[in-house]
């Protein structure tokens, strides 16, 4: 699983025109799952990303988790984090797991961070979403499974 995690201050979700989800200072976290993921990958990012110290404390250093500060996260659902793009000019999709694996690893992300965190929203799996968000420093980490 690739996840690419941005520290907000706010962030939305639109599907065909409306708002299906916002946050507050938090996490918005895009998440590719691919074949070869299963269980183990969900429970190492959602360990490693609701511990992850990385918003400011008193002192301005990044010494706090978004559990510690009570963030939200907003999930979002991005088959695209697997491409690769080593030949050509139109990046290849290989990786990325069929909706018959990764939907059910996608909703179980998100019930784990549910199970952690106050508020956790989300988009729609395999929908066309509008992403908006105001990046926090920025702050912006890449996590991935197999690495």
């Amino acid at each position: 699983m690739r996840t690419l995690l941005q520290r907000v201050s706010q962030a939305s979700v639109t599907i065909d025109g409306a708002v299906r989800d916002r946050i507050s200072q938090g996490l918005l976290i895009f998440v590719g799952i691919e074949t070869a993921d299963d269980l183990s990958d969900v429970q190492w990012l959602v360990r490693k990303i609701i511990n992850m110290r990385i918003f400011n404390d008193e002192a301005g250093k990044m010494n706090l988790s978004v559990k510690d500060i009570h963030g939200q996260i907003l999930v979002i659902s991005q088959f695209t984090l697997h491409a690769s793009a080593k030949k050509g000019n139109r990046p290849s999709f290989i990786k990325a797991a069929r909706p018959d694996i990764a939907i059910p690893l996608y909703e179980t992300f998100i019930r784990y961070l549910n199970q952690e965190i106050d508020y956790v929203g989300s988009g729609q799996f395999g929908a066309d979403m509008k992403v908006s968000l105001i990046n926090d420093g920025p702050v912006t980490i890449w996590l991935d499974t197999k690495e």
